[in-house]
């Protein structure tokens, strides 16, 4: 009897195991590789170096001074006098006889109302702190540091107290320092202080109403200018805030961007007609333009950048050309592919036209291509935006150079994050308008 075995299934040895292998590695190695990978990076990054070393203290300090400020109640003990001032700056710096209503001055002494029952007295150089649910705490000033009296118990971690320096912090919006020169209260405040005005101007604290009502009226401030030239006036040189200058930086970095951008494009076209295999029949032509592009973009813009900051000097033009050559080799290898994928029926009936070579790529060439060109050119546009504020803060200026000088000192954190708001809405303001070109230019809508 003959035994049909074409129905019979075959048994494959080799392909049970290699499932058996694939399975194995899908289950069980690749999450060992990864979580040896993870403890490899862990250690050799010196992850727990950072930590230990790490002050989250400090950064909610910076936070806090990013959306806040504080008004310095400060009593200079060389010179006997009282200060109440934004920030501890002079030109900030109220008058006796419009104190804020939580200070109250009598001569060289006062009394301070930090809220919630914090309450600081000043007398001589002497100074008394009362913090709820800890005590009394009272601080004197001598000719060699300071002597502290604390409540019985344990010092508490909020509390800095040596010779030298008393410190005590304990909320994240109140702070007194006593040294043998000064004793100095802090009391912090949201939102940023004399952001629209000088604390000197006559315009500072006006109500957003009676700004209006004083650009229309006829009756001047300055008999040499009108009201809302004044108030443009006060507003773009407000010494803290510094608004004309960061819009001009501003600007200066858009114009890199926009310049660097749009040189890429304007010789990234030509060369990647010179790159695409189905317009250059010379080999050795290819191979040259497209190892230029390779050298071009295979140099990071921040080289570029120095490079030319190196040869050129400081200033805008810098950050121009190291977005330029970046992007030429960029943009001139995407176009080089677009090109060498294009339609030539498209273009063979353009020939047949009778139309000459550039009249082939005007009309038979540049409308397939035409989609992505515009696509590239407006992406690279809007990150090139975010980059050139990173070159300017090499040197080549616009708002970057200023967002550096603003983070050098812990004081003038709410003006780096006044300029990382305007860099963020500048770039989301890039993104909708190259929304729109794209629409307008490839929909046609």
């Amino acid at each position: 009897m003959a035994v049909d075995t074409l129905n019979e299934p075959v048994f494959d040895r080799s392909t049970v195991f290699q499932n058996v292998r694939r399975r194995a590695w899908v289950t069980v190695g690749f999450p060992v590789a990864i979580l040896m990978y993870l403890a490899y990076t862990w250690f050799a990054f010196g992850v727990p170096d950072l930590l230990a070393k790490a002050r989250p203290e400090r950064a909610a300090i910076l936070a806090t001074d990013s959306v806040a400020y504080k008004v310095h109640v400060t009593k200079l003990l060389r010179r006997d006098l009282m200060e109440v001032s934004v920030e501890g700056e002079r030109r900030a710096t109220y008058e006796t006889d419009d104190l804020p209503d939580w200070v109250q001055v009598d001569g060289t002494d006062a009394q301070v109302d930090l809220g919630q029952g914090y309450t600081v007295s000043i007398t001589g150089k002497v100074m008394e702190f009362d913090v709820p649910d800890y005590g009394l705490i009272k601080v004197t000033a001598t000719d060699t540091g300071v002597r502290t009296q604390l409540p019985p118990g344990p010092v508490p971690d909020w509390l800095t107290d040596n010779p030298k320096k008393f410190d005590a912090r304990p909320t994240l919006d109140r702070r007194v320092q006593v040294t043998r020169t000064k004793i100095e209260v802090h009391n912090f405040f949201g939102g940023w202080e004399n952001f629209w005005f000088p604390f000197q101007s006559e315009l500072h604290g006006m109500p957003f109403s009676q700004l209006w009502a004083l650009a229309l009226s006829g009756e001047r401030l300055d008999p040499l200018q009108s009201n809302m030239s004044l108030i443009l006036h006060e507003f773009l040189e407000n010494p803290d805030w510094q608004h004309g200058e960061v819009f001009v930086a501003l600007f200066e970095t858009i114009m890199m961007a926009v310049l660097g951008t749009l040189t890429a494009a304007f010789f990234g076209l030509p060369l990647a007609f010179l790159a695409a295999r189905n317009f250059t029949p010379s080999r050795f032509l290819r191979f040259g333009t497209r190892r230029l592009f390779d050298f071009l973009r295979g140099i990071d813009m921040l080289i570029w950048s120095l490079i030319f900051i190196r040869a050129f000097g400081l200033g805008p033009l810098t950050g121009a050309l190291a977005i330029a050559f970046t992007d030429t080799g960029s943009l001139g290898k995407l176009f080089s592919e677009a090109l060498e994928n294009i339609d030539n029926r498209q273009v063979e009936g353009v020939r047949a036209t009778g139309a000459n070579q550039i009249q082939r790529y005007r009309f038979g060439v540049i409308p397939q291509i035409l989609p992505v060109f515009v696509s590239q050119v407006l992406y690279y546009l809007e990150s090139n935006t975010r980059s050139a504020t990173v070159i300017g803060a090499l040197g080549a200026g616009g708002i970057g150079l200023m967002l550096v000088e603003t983070m050098k000192t812990s004081r003038d954190w709410e003006n780096t994050s006044y300029i990382i708001i305007l860099t963020i809405v500048v770039v989301i303001l890039m993104d909708q308008a190259s929304g729109w070109l794209r629409r307008r230019l490839i929909e046609g809508k």
